[in-house]
């Protein structure tokens, strides 16, 4: 008897970046908490697990010794270089994935308003060769879904803190936009005061 053979099913890794020192925040954002207590780390990897991403791994840079506490679940790369901004961090957490990993959806830690659902909704796109963003009433944020094949040029050009926004735009016609604000919000947390909105 012939089995029928299952369909393939892309293999969807999550990249938190958590490296920055957070200097309007006061203190790096990987050790921030939200109003409940929750913190925006934990909440971060749950969003790319409970999302479907296996694995997950974090970057981290500055205070990475106390960070790496809180990344329960996730696995931990430290990027040496991460002062020279967030371009420096996505390029460490793409090299250190696995080979067996198809594609990558990225999210930030300062983003907590982004949870598993805008995760499962942008994995659902996954293969070597997509590229996808989360959109929001039309504007593009995050995550970020990179198929392998586009890891390299997205390493080369990831500088500074623009991390993969010069690619995207060169690549502009092959980007599929996955609307998103039915299940998150793109808020990104850059002072203490914006935990109040």
């Amino acid at each position: 008897m012939t089995w029928p053979s299952l369909p393939d099913v892309a293999s969807t890794a999550g990249l938190l970046l958590a490296a920055g020192a957070g200097r309007r925040f006061g203190s790096p954002k990987a050790l921030a908490t939200l109003p409940d207590g929750t913190g925006f780390l934990q909440r971060a990897v749950a969003a790319l697990c409970e999302g479907g991403c296996e694995p997950v791994v974090v970057v981290l840079g500055a205070q990475a010794d106390q960070a790496r506490e809180l990344a329960d679940g996730a696995e931990v790369v430290v990027n040496a270089d991460w002062a020279a901004g967030m371009g420096s961090s996505l390029g460490a957490g793409l090299a250190a994935l696995p080979d067996t990993v198809d594609a990558a959806v990225v999210l930030l830690v300062d983003t907590p308003g982004i949870g598993s659902e805008a995760v499962a909704r942008l994995s659902s796109y996954a293969a070597q060769d997509v590229l996808a963003v989360a959109t929001y009433h039309g504007r593009r944020g995050h995550p970020v879904l990179l198929g392998r094949l586009h890891w390299p040029e997205v390493i080369r050009l990831a500088v500074g803190d623009a991390g993969a926004r010069a690619f995207l735009r060169t690549h502009a016609d092959q980007v599929t936009e996955v609307p998103c604000e039915d299940v998150a919000s793109p808020e990104d947390i850059d002072t203490p005061d914006d935990l109040g909105r």
